[in-house]
């Protein structure tokens, strides 16, 4: 229990760490709008929080949109219900550290957005294209994650099928049947009276399909994603030059000179430090990580 506590106190201090952030970020606005909610509803001015409410959900209505384009990224870190929260971060944490383990911080992150940012336009476009919806556009609104959830868990269940966790009362089960049950669960009420949301699930599951399909043909759809978060990270961080030094007792020197074979480790290790400055840590093969943590204890 300290340590997932430990996680969550240390979610920005720490480097390749997107799976606690988004898990923070949604914790944190989920816990915020419960107390303005409280204190609102006490001093008689519900009517603000209902407001407050309005700049973080995301408007179906395109004239509604137009002037609030950011709620198409805060719908997906918005929660009100206990439970909506709950099984949300739930698969998330569960599914997400596959993706962490396997593929990296970078592209857990990129699935995630990506699976939201898909959700929220593809609930746009049904909504203003479909008449099946066309009495509910102008008052309808989408909050929660579940976009994104559903692009890790069938991205996760696309990149390792046959992966199993155990689950209560069915024992081991493999990712890819939890994925297909949720997929067809969400089709199944998708003419419901959450109909909306139920397609948003499915436009960000298939998103995660697509992503890790592309991703294991050597492309990676979420270039520009990341190149976008460097970018904005480069104003609120200072990026340290890293120097690892190669130092070993025993190595010979001649008229103070390091050998040939110590030249050639550092040299080594620097190109794996340019490699992190272009590519990131994540790029790093695990031969390149485990000198990279050999050269760091001498």
């Amino acid at each position: 229990m300290n340590s997932i506590l430990d996680e969550f106190k240390n979610a920005f201090n720490r480097p390749n760490n997107g799976l606690m952030k988004i898990l923070v970020i949604n914790l944190v606005v989920f816990l915020a709008l419960i107390f303005f909610r409280v204190i609102l509803a006490f001093s008689g001015a519900g009517e603000i929080y209902e407001l407050i409410l309005r700049q973080l959900m995301l408007p179906a209505a395109l004239d509604n949109f137009i002037v609030k384009p950011w709620t198409l990224i805060t719908y997906f870190f918005t929660h009100e219900g206990f439970f909506h929260i709950l099984f949300n971060l739930l698969f998330l944490y569960w599914f997400g550290s596959l993706i962490m383990e396997f593929l990296g911080s970078q592209k857990f992150v990129n699935l995630y957005v990506l699976g939201g940012l898909a959700g929220g336009l593809f609930y746009i476009l049904i909504y203003n294209t479909l008449p099946y919806f066309a009495d509910a556009v102008d008052t309808s609104r989408m909050l929660g994650a579940s976009a994104g959830v559903y692009a890790v868990v069938v991205g996760a269940a696309t990149f390792m099928p046959n992966y199993t966790i155990a689950l209560i009362l069915l024992g081991p089960v493999r990712i890819k049947y939890i994925a297909i049950f949720y997929v067809i669960l969400s089709f199944a009420q998708s003419a419901g009276p959450n109909a909306g949301g139920e397609l948003a699930h499915l436009a960000g599951a298939a998103l995660g399909f697509i992503y890790i399909k592309q991703l294991q043909s050597g492309n990676d759809l979420g270039k520009p994603l990341a190149s976008f978060f460097s970018f904005i990270k480069s104003f609120f961080v200072r990026q340290p030059k890293v120097k690892v030094s190669y130092r070993n007792a025993q190595k010979k020197r001649s008229n103070g000179r390091p050998t040939a074979d110590t030249q050639s480790k550092q040299e080594e290790i620097d190109a794996i430090l340019d490699k992190i400055s272009e590519s990131g840590y994540d790029s790093l093969t695990k031969e390149e990580k485990q000198k990279l943590f050999d050269a760091s204890k001498n």
